[in-house]
């Protein structure tokens, strides 16, 4: 029985489960394959790595996956009822060892086996894939019985980004370790290709600098309500009216009108966000800057991965479901990658004759490779009402966002970037302090001027 990308189904209706069965990869391509059986929790986290089966552990501690491999096929054997309760499911993937990427594929199958039941196999090529270097073939998961998905989608930062997804980290894309003590114990070697992530230290912020020095953006009809009457309707947002509203008088922003947006990526490498409640974290407190500026209050809300997709505005009464869950369809449906210029393509259209500011608040993990088509839109967009507020979330290889403030050929500086490496433990204070940094100096430099009639 064939079955295609995105399929779920019963292993119960085929199978019995209950007794040993195999799953068997075989990949035909250009490149070197590697192949695994990652072993996760209930959060998806490889919280014990004795569970990631692959070429150098080959078995799981009692065997109840064991790896074989040749030169045309891997083969796990899996007794799905022995594995200890605290393993939910198991993911199998693919990963290539140099910079060759999965479109390079020939063929793969990946069957599910067991004598005197007819295989469910899932055909792949290359053509089913671009710029991927990892992927995740296929879940085999607990939900009341065991199932199956197809998931066939993956993440072209390769190994280390498929770990990352699942809180785990490469060996070898760790820094080297400064030299011991001389009277420091030598540590032993690593055998399982892996670490598992190490708690995250907060951020160091660095001097925010003066408050713009003249009132921007004012509202010609007048003061406006106070933003923390505006949030008392909501209680669960009220605690963030007090550090907005301190951050809005320093920086002359207290009658500013605007629109606001969020563009949030969803690519492959974020999932973890989503999953320890992050990217929710970062809509609830995105929202009282859209109350505060837009005349509607509303949150203008995009996610992208290799696809753009624009969402349903941010309310107060809808905030806490404005991230889709479950959230992996989505993050499937939208491809796994990170294609920035499509959903900025999609933000420039949708404010190009806009009456009023934009400020776009842009949440990226990193690993930009675009850079050139970013360089154009930033160029392009800065005779336009848009401010783009970039902001890394625990990530790396910012790329050109990190370059901006040498960015040559736009007629107004209209970006900004910093980087948190855990949006959750930053005090809201700071973040407002960071996220209005650079938005007030661009609403005075465009204000009057020739090419933006239509802000005062």
């Amino acid at each position: 029985m064939n079955i295609s990308r995105g399929t779920r189904l019963r292993l119960t209706d085929s199978f019995r489960v209950s007794e040993p069965m195999n799953l068997r990869i075989s990949v035909d391509g250009t490149a070197e394959y590697d192949i695994s059986c990652f072993g996760v929790d209930q959060n998806d986290k490889l919280s014990d790595d004795r569970y990631m089966v692959f070429y150098n552990q080959t078995a799981s501690p009692d065997r109840e996956i064991t790896m074989h491999a040749d030169a045309v096929k891997t083969v796990f054997t899996m007794s799905l009822d022995a594995l200890p309760m605290t393993i939910t499911k198991l993911v199998f993937t693919i990963s290539i060892d140099g910079t060759e990427t999965m479109s390079s594929l020939r063929s793969c199958v990946v069957a599910v086996e067991q004598a005197g039941a007819e295989p469910i196999c899932l055909p792949l090529t290359g053509a089913d894939f671009s710029s991927e270097r990892a992927i995740v073939a296929v879940e085999i998961y607990r939900k009341d019985v065991w199932r199956l998905c197809a998931v066939a989608s993956g993440f072209n930062g390769g190994l280390s980004d498929l770990l990352k997804a699942y809180g785990g980290e490469e060996a070898d894309a760790a820094p080297a370790p400064m030299p011991a003590p001389a009277s420091a114990p030598t540590p032993a070697p690593r055998t399982s290709g892996m670490d598992m992530i190490q708690p995250i230290t907060p951020p160091v912020l660095e001097d925010l600098g003066a408050p713009a020095p003249t009132p921007v953006g004012a509202n010609p009809t007048g003061k406006k309500i106070s933003l923390e009457k505006k949030l008392s309707a909501e209680p669960k947002l009220i605690s963030l009216a007090k550090p907005i509203q301190i951050v809005l008088e320093k920086k002359k922003l207290n009658d500013t009108t605007a629109r606001v947006a969020l563009v949030l990526d969803m690519s492959g490498s974020m999932m973890q966000r989503y999953k320890d409640g992050t990217v929710q974290s970062i809509v609830k407190k995105m929202l009282p800057l859209a109350v505060q500026f837009d005349n509607d209050g509303s949150l203008d809300f995009w996610l992208y991965g290799s696809l753009p997709r624009r969402m349903p505005a941010v309310t107060m009464k809808n905030f806490e479901f404005a991230v889709p869950m479950p959230f992996e369809q989505t993050m499937f449906d939208l491809g796994y990658g990170n294609n920035e210029p499509d959903v900025m393509r999609q933000v420039i259209d949708e404010y190009r004759n806009s009456d009023l500011p934009a400020y776009v608040i842009f949440i990226t993990d990193g690993d930009i490779k675009l850079e050139r088509d970013i360089k154009n839109l930033l160029t392009d967009s800065s005779r336009l009402p848009i401010f783009w507020q970039f902001v890394g979330v625990g990530g790396k290889n910012y790329g050109v966002l990190q370059r901006l403030d040498a960015m040559q050929g736009r007629y107004v500086d209209n970006a900004g970037f910093f980087a948190l490496d855990d949006f959750q433990r930053v005090p809201n204070d700071t973040l407002y302090d960071r996220l209005l940094s650079q938005f007030p100096q661009w609403l005075n430099t465009i204000r009057g001027d020739a090419a933006f009639p239509q802000i005062r």
